[in-house]
């Protein structure tokens, strides 16, 4: 696909695209500046095409999470069909918002992951790969017990009121943020380069918004344990960061020493996804793994 076949293909024109919840992206174009035919910044990478499709499996996972949450119901017939194979959808019923704001919120949010969702199966056309199985039960339970937050044996629900919801959701928008910066090298055309720019900006929107709410709830030390939890899973370096800082102080913007936001792997992104620090293709909320070549965790256990 050539850049204005993409564009239009989006339904934009003119100026980036800064709507889109990738965790990664690209389509390999012909005709542009670049690699395309390869893809990414080292030669024998993953290929946009790739790529993009990796980000479409995440994006399946938070629309189906928000849009459960808000309505009850998740994609539609539609909007899940592709290459590989095609999974159910564990768990997810409409939360009972106690706030008009949080409801509000959700609202917005989940319009946000559903458009993704159509704008990367538009972009991919006959590429796109179908959702996969997509566990949202048990696998807040694990992930819930691992950091701590519960006891062996008990249950961890995100959707049964709106504090364990926005729990839920921090699971999943502070991972996507340093998915953002991390794929940017992976990104051979400078149109998804700009593109994945704007689609941190929206991610960052996102996970500063619940991290916000989180701790003007009162929920700041199981946030934090959640970050704890992830760190374990990804590898030895230090990648996340709660929402309160040692001193007891708000955290809402995780950075490093410059206040840039951390990088995470494809890898360490499935790492956290999968709930296992070890090289694995499957587990955790993609129970049966993730559609495409991008599907393998990182080496970390």
């Amino acid at each position: 696909m050539d850049r204005r076949r993409f564009l239009r293909a989006a339904g934009l024109t003119g100026v980036g695209v800064a709507g889109l919840g990738v965790l990664g992206g690209g389509i390999a174009l012909a005709g542009d500046e670049g690699d395309h035919g390869k893809g990414g910044s080292e030669a024998g990478g993953p290929s946009d095409a790739a790529v993009l499709n990796f980000a479409l499996n995440l994006e399946y996972l938070e629309a189906e999470f928000y849009l459960r949450a808000l309505t009850g119901e998740g994609l539609k017939d539609n909007q899940i069909d592709g290459a590989g194979t095609l999974g159910e959808v564990t768990g997810g019923y409409k939360v009972n918002f106690e706030t008009k704001l949080g409801k509000q919120y959700a609202a917005e949010i989940a319009g946000d992951e559903n458009a993704h969702v159509d704008f990367l199966r538009k972009a991919l056309g006959d590429a796109k790969v179908a959702r996969p199985a997509i566990d949202l039960q048990d696998a807040f339970t694990a992930a819930a017990t691992a950091a701590g937050v519960i006891k062996q044996g008990e249950t961890f629900d995100p959707f049964k009121d709106e504090t364990s919801f926005l729990l839920g959701a921090f699971i999943f928008e502070d991972v996507g943020v340093t998915a953002y910066k991390g794929a940017s090298p992976l990104i051979a055309n400078k149109t998804f380069l700009e593109a994945a720019a704007g689609i941190l900006a929206v991610e960052a929107y996102h996970a500063g918004l619940v991290r916000t709410l989180l701790l003007a709830g009162g929920a700041a030390d199981i946030a934090n344990k959640i970050s704890d939890a992830r760190d374990s899973l990804d590898g030895p370096d230090d990648l996340d960061q709660g929402i309160t800082d040692s001193d007891g102080d708000a955290n809402i913007v995780p950075a490093d020493a410059n206040s840039i936001a951390f990088s995470r792997t494809p890898g360490q992104v499935l790492n956290i996804a999968y709930l296992n620090p070890a090289q694995v293709t499957k587990g955790g909320f993609f129970p049966a793994g993730v559609n495409g070549e991008v599907n393998t965790s990182d080496a970390n256990g």
